[in-house]
């Protein structure tokens, strides 16, 4: 087991770093099949002809100016092209880093989607994803580290570009109380999410100096908020969201020449939450019983393996590496384990580098626990603990043998698959310092199931690591709703 002594703050950088930092983006720049439930439905006739639009936004966080964005709405014979692109500044655990993001897509006359193309860049890492559409199917293609993957999706509905959600609403001459639900399809994780937009009453704002009367709308994301005021010319005036970030319509020389863009405030620690009690030695917890409240707790996974819930009070237990595993969770099947050892986008257990890593560290008379701390000390001691801004994948961490929990955890969870052990991604909250940060880790299987945490050097992790989803990066995206609003009280260790 091991633990460095002098653990630096900065090596935890929460998961949800790879995609929160553009939650005023996510509403606006993903792709969307339109699945309007059982509400009204939005329909955009191919006779209606949309303004063409070029829209220029300052990003700011608490008022300090973090970056900007610029969006192009124009009409083709063919349908309309929309291309958006974001530059931010983003600080996470003192580390300073600019963060770059373009879409662009090709959509028919009833704004549906016929192709798209998405990268996100920031420092030594780039992520890359393009898609067709062709009837149900759409057919992606992602890029990271040089090494291309492809999935087709079949959708249910024809797909839109999130961009477009508001002026859908405004097209479709939706009116207050009006409650609409688009599924987000989105590349970064794979995944598909419902967004409900709530249209509310008019209200009067000052955009670049002048008043003007907005229509306030509502929109919810796995329960993160954010809001929009879209002008009585359907142009978006501004948007508001979580951890102090704002957007608000300028011109192209504010936006580029304008107030000096900033880096924002320390993005990780205003999302951790804070202890009631400092915990001297985590490590050598075996137990810790928490009172959680502020979250709906049926929206996590708290309930399972090492974590007992009872109400709202959690407890946590240290697992025991040696003797009869003492959880019914361990009780595994051999059918409910296999969708722990297939590889994924981004975790690519079955990549010749990853193999050959494996082949490599660990022999064929190792036990699985052997093989497994073998991989976990290699994870460990050759990947540089820094916070990066990516869309974690485990290929992309072994080319550039760098970054935070996220990078970590997929690699780890790679390698460990690839060593035929059932493995995944954990995350949640860990206490550092008198606070709860953002994090993620792995669990693994071998006659149990254990945790592990490759960035802090623990099998199995101490007992301050608080489970909130366990799985994909799709399922981390529950996170987003209740950052900001879970509190913690330790109530015995």
């Amino acid at each position: 087991m091991l633990r460095q002594k002098s653990m630096k703050p900065f090596w935890i950088a929460g998961t949800f770093f790879s995609c929160v930092f553009l939650i005023l983006l996510f509403i606006r720049m993903e792709l969307l099949p339109d699945s309007i439930t059982g509400r009204k439905t939005v329909t955009i006739t191919s006779t209606s002809v949309l303004p063409e639009r070029d829209i220029w936004m300052n990003i700011f966080q608490n008022d300090r100016k973090i970056g900007y964005s610029h969006t192009l709405f124009q009409k083709k014979e063919s349908g309309y092209y929309l291309q958006e692109n974001v530059f931010m500044r983003i600080n996470t655990m003192g580390l300073v880093q600019s963060l770059n993001v373009k879409t662009t897509g090709t959509l028919n006359k009833d704004l549906t989607l016929s192709s798209f193309h998405f990268n996100l860049s920031s420092s030594r890492f780039s992520f890359s994803a393009e898609g067709t559409v062709s009837g149900n199917i759409l057919s992606i293609k992602t890029e990271s580290a040089g090494t291309t993957s492809h999935a087709d999706i079949e959708l249910k509905e024809p797909p839109f570009l999130a961009a477009g959600i508001i002026q859908s609403v405004i097209s479709a001459d939706a009116g207050p109380g009006d409650k609409l639900v688009f599924s987000v399809f989105d590349p970064a994780t794979m995944g598909q999410e419902n967004v409900l937009v709530t249209v509310m009453e008019k209200e009067d704002i000052i955009s670049m100096g002048v008043v003007k009367t907005a229509t306030k709308i509502l929109l919810n994301f796995k329960g993160a908020e954010q809001t929009a005021w879209v002008g009585e010319d359907g142009d978006i005036l501004k948007e508001s969201g979580m951890l102090g970030l704002t957007m608000v319509k300028t011109n192209r020389k504010d936006a580029l020449f304008g107030v000096p863009i900033e880096p924002s405030k320390d993005m990780t620690k205003i999302a951790s939450v804070p202890s009631n009690i400092k915990i001297a030695d985590p490590e050598k917890l075996d137990m810790l019983m928490v009172k959680i409240t502020g979250i709906p707790l049926e929206s996590v996974t708290l309930d399972g393996g090492r974590q007992k819930l009872k109400g709202d009070i959690l407890t946590v237990f240290k697992e025991n590496m040696t003797g009869t595993p003492a959880s019914s969770q361990d009780e595994e099947t051999e059918d409910s384990l296999k969708p722990f050892l297939e590889a994924t986008p981004f975790v690519q257990s079955d990549h010749p580098e990853i193999k050959a890593l494996v082949k490599k560290t660990v022999s064929k008379d190792d036990t699985s626990l052997e093989k497994a701390q073998k991989l976990f000390d290699w994870v460990h001691n050759n990947i540089k603990k820094r916070p990066v801004l990516s869309v974690p994948n485990a290929l992309s961490t072994l080319d550039n043998r760098i970054g935070d929990c996220n990078e970590h955890s997929v690699l780890l969870a790679a390698l460990l698959r690839a060593a035929g052990i059932p493995a995944r991604v954990e995350a949640g909250v860990v206490y550092l310092r008198g606070r709860f940060y953002y994090h993620a880790w792995n669990i693994f299987y071998t006659d149990r199931w254990i945790t592990a945490d490759s960035l802090f050097g623990q099998i199995p992790a101490d007992a301050t690591h608080i489970r909130l989803v366990s799985g994909d990066q799709k399922l981390q995206l529950d996170l987003m709703g209740i950052i900001g609003k879970l509190k913690l009280e330790v109530i015995e260790q």
